[in-house]
């Protein structure tokens, strides 16, 4: 299998998990809610896989022709956080000799080069995919609104949105996030690991910083209320041996979904750490 192949395979597999794998707050397999079904997650990913790996595409290409395949798979706004952080990380791994091992630190290096790289034609066109989503918040800079034609190039634009989107942040500290906490928290991801290696990853987003998803749409406060149930539940689950069943992360799931609370940032951050595991381990087995 060549290196784009495992790369791909590993995209679908990390976004396969993040509905297999039963987050609370999250729609899964196993509880739907917030009007969507793992299945429209599942259809997202195969289509937008073929817009984020077009050989030599623009990041920004990228971006808007995964949202759009999104858009047509499915009709509704299931995985733009996914591809915003997926798109950089799959123009990098274009960077990478044809017998190149593949590892997390030369694959951070590459994402910063195309992220300095970015142009205004990439934010024009990630501009139109988020005005496509309609995710709220991203556009809400006063100084570059999605809705404008931006002056900045896409890396500048999401700078202007890091202090309130977390994955706006990774645009503007190299991904840092990803290859930083994220990896830490997957580890080394085995088959047999891999759903505890996500629900860890989610976790570990959940409980380190609000929740951008949830400052959009319930607030600064509420986000910061979620934020400290989910490092409680985080240590309880660590204290409990880390089960693949947990009752009271069940119950916690089936409460936030019941008050309309999302932590879908998070899982967009998980979903982009269990790919950079899965590729880097698939790659280097």
């Amino acid at each position: 299998m060549s290196a784009s192949d495992a790369a791909r395979t590993a995209f679908l597999r990390a976004c396969r998990l993040d509905v297999e794998t039963r987050k609370p707050g999250n729609v899964s397999v196993a509880s739907a809610g917030h009007n969507m079904t793992s299945a429209q997650f599942i259809a997202s990913a195969g289509t937008a896989a073929a817009g984020l790996f077009t050989p030599r595409a623009r990041v920004g290409a990228r971006i808007l022709d995964a949202v759009r395949r999104t858009f047509d798979a499915v009709g509704c706004n299931t995985n733009l956080g996914i591809v915003l952080l997926a798109a950089p990380l799959c123009a990098a791994l274009e960077r990478f000799d044809g017998d190149a091992p593949i590892d997390a630190s030369r694959w951070r290096a590459a994402t910063e080069r195309v992220l300095a790289e970015l142009d205004v034609d990439d934010a024009r066109l990630a501009y139109r995919a988020i005005a496509l989503a309609n995710p709220g918040g991203l556009g809400d800079a006063p100084e570059q609104p999605v809705h404008a034609p931006p002056t900045v190039t896409l890396r500048a634009a999401m700078s202007l949105a890091a202090d309130r989107d977390s994955i706006a942040r990774q645009y503007e500290n190299g991904f840092a996030d990803i290859f930083g906490a994220g990896l830490d928290a997957v580890g080394a991801v085995s088959s047999a690991t891999e759903h505890r290696a996500m629900l860890e990853a989610f976790l570990t987003f959940l409980s380190g910083w609000p929740d951008s998803h949830i400052v959009r749409k319930q607030g600064a406060a509420m986000a910061q209320s979620v934020t400290r149930d989910a490092a409680m539940h985080r240590a309880n689950w660590h204290a409990t041996g880390c089960p693949a069943e947990s009752p009271a992360l069940d119950r916690w799931d089936a409460e936030l979904k019941a008050r309309g609370i999302n932590p879908g940032t998070s899982a967009d951050l998980a979903v982009a750490a269990l790919f950079v595991a899965l590729t880097t381990s698939s790659a280097n087995a």
